[in-house]
């Protein structure tokens, strides 16, 4: 993809006046274009065969197939692809369960235009988009150490040095506190986390303990 190529957008969700109102946000947002629309889980499977998106809009209740069953087949087939779950459900074990399965931000229905695309643009450059809803369902899942299914076909290997620490973060210890755990000064600290981030292709500490979720790095 050229930098000067817009960002293929595709929305799938079976309510076509939904569907209106997105594209007339997004149409004339620049570096977006609108490459074709999907009513439910199979006619999205078709049309992603025919013309791949870099980025999908994906409701989760659809018709033939919905978004839990369509995510996990999309991951297997078209893993560069961004999905955006766009859905009226805030529930925080739908938010983690999509989240694990492979989508790259979740938002509802209700969420401003300008943040929609301020998440297409953060999937595209950032690889995630995480918003409190998506922070708040993270967390929680951790506190409760369920397992996590792996979507990294070959995870990054950590120290084991890493791993405590990548342990910590997730945990909300502070800087000062994992030093302390660790025997380590709060600088290399923070000399580790930045190169675990650099090292798994993480832009934010969300973004690395995330990857350490879909990999089952963290108990």
């Amino acid at each position: 993809m050229s930098v000067n190529d817009p960002i293929k957008v595709a929305i799938a969700d079976d309510h076509k006046i939904f569907r209106d109102g997105i594209k007339m946000a997004l149409t004339n947002r620049e570096y977006l274009k609108i490459i074709w629309e999907a009513e439910d889980g199979k006619d999205l499977m078709h049309k992603i065969r025919i013309k791949r998106p870099n980025v999908l809009l994906m409701d989760i209740r659809m018709p033939e197939m919905d978004g839990v069953n369509a995510i996990t087949l999309l991951r297997k087939e078209f893993d560069d692809v961004k999905i955006i779950v766009l859905t009226m459900y805030d529930d925080q074990e739908m938010i983690s369960k999509m989240m694990e399965r492979g989508a790259n931000a979740y938002l509802t229905k209700t969420t401003d235009p300008e943040e929609i695309y301020n998440a297409i643009l953060a999937c595209m450059n950032e690889d995630f988009y995480f918003n409190d809803l998506v922070n708040k369902a993270v967390m929680l899942k951790l506190q409760n150490k369920k397992t996590v299914r792996q979507f990294y076909p070959n995870p990054i290997k950590l120290s084991e040095k890493e791993l405590k620490i990548l342990k910590l973060i997730a945990e909300d210890k502070t800087t000062e506190e994992i030093s302390k755990e660790v025997y380590l000064s709060p600088r290399t600290i923070e000399t580790i986390r930045q190169n675990m981030k650099t090292k798994v292709g993480a832009k934010t500490i969300a973004g690395l303990v995330m990857y350490g979720m879909r990999n089952k790095l963290i108990d």
